[in-house]
Parts: C-alpha cells; sequence; structure tokens
C-alpha cells in the first residue's frame, strides 16, 4: 500500500467515525434494521434455495420475526416489569432483614465489629429516596408524552425500524456484491476473503450467541420458576443476557438466584435445588446448544467483547453498543492476518524459528557450572 493510499484510507477512517458521532440521533433505528436484516439473510437464502422467491423468503422471515418479537412484547414485558418493581418495593424489606437478622451474625462470625457496612444508612437512603425516584421519573414520563416532537419522533423511529429492515432484507445479497464490486480488482479477492472471515467470526457470536441466550435465559427462568423462586423470570432473563459473555451469565444467575434463595427459604434445600438448576443449564449449553448452533466457528474472544461493548459505548452511546462487535470481529481478523504475517515475515525470522534448540542435560549443565 501506497503512502498515498494510507492517508486516503486514514481520512476515510476519520470521516466515517465523524459521521457516526454527528448523525447518532438518526443512526439507531437503521442499525437495529440492518442486525434484523442480517440475522434473517441466511434464513431468506435457504427458502430461496427450496424455490421460493426473494420477495416470498423475506416476507415469511420478517413475518416469523415480526411474530416472535410480538409474542416477546405482549408476554414477556408486562411479567418483568411486574416483577421489577416488586422487587425494589421490597427492596427496602430486604435490606431490614439482612441488617437485624443476618448481618450480626455474619460480622460476629468472622470477629468484626458492628455497623462496619453502614447498611442502616444504605437502607434509610433507599426509603427516602425512592419516592422521590418514582415521583421523578413519572414527571419524566408526562414530560416526554406532553412533548408533542419528542413523542412522534420516538414513534417514527420505532416504526422505521421494520421498514428499513424489510428493504434491506430484500436486497441484502444486492448490496454485498455492489460494495465488492466498488473495490479495485487487484485486492477484490482478499478483501473478499477478510469479508467471509468477518461474516463467519461475527455470525458464530450473533447468530448462534444470541439464540443461545435466549434458550439460557428460557431454561433459567422455567428451572426457578418449578422450585417456586420468586422473579425467577427476572433473574432468567439477566442470567440469560449476561450470556452474551460466555460464562458470566452462570456466574451472574447462580449468585443472584442464591441471594434471592436465602432470602425467602433461608438455608433450606432450595439452594441446592437453585444450584442444580443452573448446572443444568451449562450441561445443556456445553452440550447441546453451544455445539448445534454455534459449532466449532471461532467466535469473539469474552474479554474482547466486554471490552468492545465498553469501549463502543463510551465513545459513542448506544450506537457504539451496536457497532461494537461488527467493529470488533473486523479488527479481530484484521490481528489475526497481521500476526501470521509477522511470523512468516523476515522480520519475526522464521526459518530461525523453525530450527531446532538443544537443551543441555542437567549432568553436563552441572560439569559446565564446575568448569
Amino acid at each position: 500500500m501506497t503512502t498515498q493510499q494510507s492517508v486516503l484510507l486514514a481520512l476515510g477512517a476519520a470521516l466515517i467515525l465523524w459521521l457516526i458521532s454527528a448523525l447518532q440521533p438518526i443512526l439507531m433505528p437503521f442499525l437495529v434494521a440492518a442486525l434484523f436484516a442480517y440475522l434473517g439473510d441466511p434464513w431468506a437464502d435457504r427458502l430461496e434455495a427450496w424455490g421460493l422467491s426473494r420477495n416470498w423468503a423475506v416476507i415469511i422471515c420478517f413475518s416469523a420475526l415480526t411474530f416472535v418479537l410480538m409474542i416477546t412484547l405482549f408476554l414477556l414485558v408486562p411479567a418483568l416489569f411486574s416483577q421489577t418493581q416488586s422487587l425494589f418495593t421490597q427492596l427496602p424489606s430486604l435490606l431490614e432483614t439482612l441488617h437485624q437478622e443476618w448481618l450480626p451474625k455474619i460480622l460476629s462470625f468472622l470477629g468484626l465489629e458492628e455497623g462496619l457496612f453502614g447498611l442502616d444508612s444504605i437502607k434509610n437512603w433507599l426509603v427516602d429516596h425512592w419516592g422521590a425516584s418514582q415521583e421523578a421519573l413519572t414527571n419524566a414520563l408526562k414530560h416526554i408524552g406532553a412533548s408533542s416532537a419528542a413523542f412522534f419522533a420516538f414513534i417514527a423511529n420505532i416504526a422505521l425500524i421494520p421498514v428499513v429492515a424489510f428493504y434491506l432484507l430484500r436486497d441484502w445479497d444486492i448490496l454485498v456484491q455492489k460494495t465488492h464490486s466498488l473495490f479495485p480488482r487487484k485486492i477484490a479477492p482478499r478483501i473478499g476473503m477478510l469479508a467471509k472471515e468477518c461474516d463467519e467470526v461475527l455470525g458464530a457470536f450473533l447468530r448462534g450467541q444470541l439464540l443461545v441466550m435466549m434458550a439460557l435465559g428460557g431454561i433459567y427462568a422455567i428451572g426457578l420458576s418449578l422450585i417456586g423462586l420468586k422473579y425467577s423470570l427476572l433473574i432468567g432473563v439477566v442470567a440469560g443476557l449476561a450470556s452474551i459473555v460466555p460464562y458470566l451469565g452462570f456466574v451472574v444467575g447462580i449468585a443472584v438466584a442464591s441471594v434471592t434463595a436465602f432470602f425467602q427459604f433461608h438455608l433450606g434445600w432450595e439452594l441446592a435445588l437453585v444450584a442444580l438448576v443452573f448446572g443444568i443449564g451449562q450441561a445443556i449449553e456445553g452440550m447441546v446448544l453451544t455445539p448445534w448452533l454455534v459449532g466449532d466457528r471461532i467466535g469473539l474472544h469474552p474479554v474482547a467483547v466486554i471490552f468492545a461493548i465498553l469501549a463502543g459505548g463510551q465513545l459513542f452511546g448506544m450506537v457504539g453498543v451496536l457497532l461494537a462487535l461488527p467493529v470488533g470481529a473486523v479488527i479481530m481478523v484484521l490481528l489475526r492476518h497481521v500476526h501470521d504475517n509477522y511470523k512468516e515475515s523476515e522480520f519475526y525470522g522464521a526459518s530461525m524459528a523453525t530450527e531446532p534448540i538443544e537443551i543441555a542435560e542437567p549432568d553436563q549443565m552441572d560439569s559446565d557450572r564446575e568448569e
């Protein structure tokens, strides 16, 4: 790559970053629609392979996706809202129980002084500010409802998502081909190879891991509800969402569920059942879900996922969060190729690295040291 090409590439990257920062308010519906189109494109291609036209394949995929989203909104969201409201209502009493009954026993067992953690002041602060927080939230919702411009802008953005998603899904293959045709012919094959690798990495994570997250959330929620645990749906959803990073959902879910079971059942056999539910979930994930939904495709490393999401949110807000994983997949693939080229370069000394290294025997080392 020449110096001029490098400068143009750097200027193009800077222009893209500036546009993302400047267009944040209107980018959200387009990015969400692009995500839906990306997830639905393999299913539309499969329906096309079965003999359907692209329009009918897109209509079927779009209808199925819309049906799933509507069922989620009508069945899941009200129950989640109810459990969340109940949790915040009972939070002061839970802190009171912890402060009056369990904290003295824990401090006595550890040999620590009472009042060390200051839970009394935390409880009082929550009680004093919870009513004010509810009033502030109510006023904010009233303000949003009263502001017709903001309300209609929000509705327009929501309504724009399915429209854009439909047209992107219908023309996805055409857009990919036209984008590929814009690259110089000398580098087009290499760009296509890199794009294919990025799609494998990103597809393994998004299409595979998102399905694993939903399945695990359902398994945890159903299992915890069967043992009669409060907030089972809320805990299952939180654990499923945290499973975007492998094993993080298990750690977060079993910790929250164990604390909830401890306050609800105290030291009973229900704690063992909580561990059993999450153990079964992990076994199903390792033996069924991940091999079936993700397979042996290389996904993003958990540390890379955490860093990408936090960095994207810090730089560009929610738009950055949506762009974090695609950009992270591209960077991962590029770094992998840079690493391979470096290992094969003269600078690394690949020919020297392949030569066997002689290791002296212990007796010979001792004799050399004596001499």
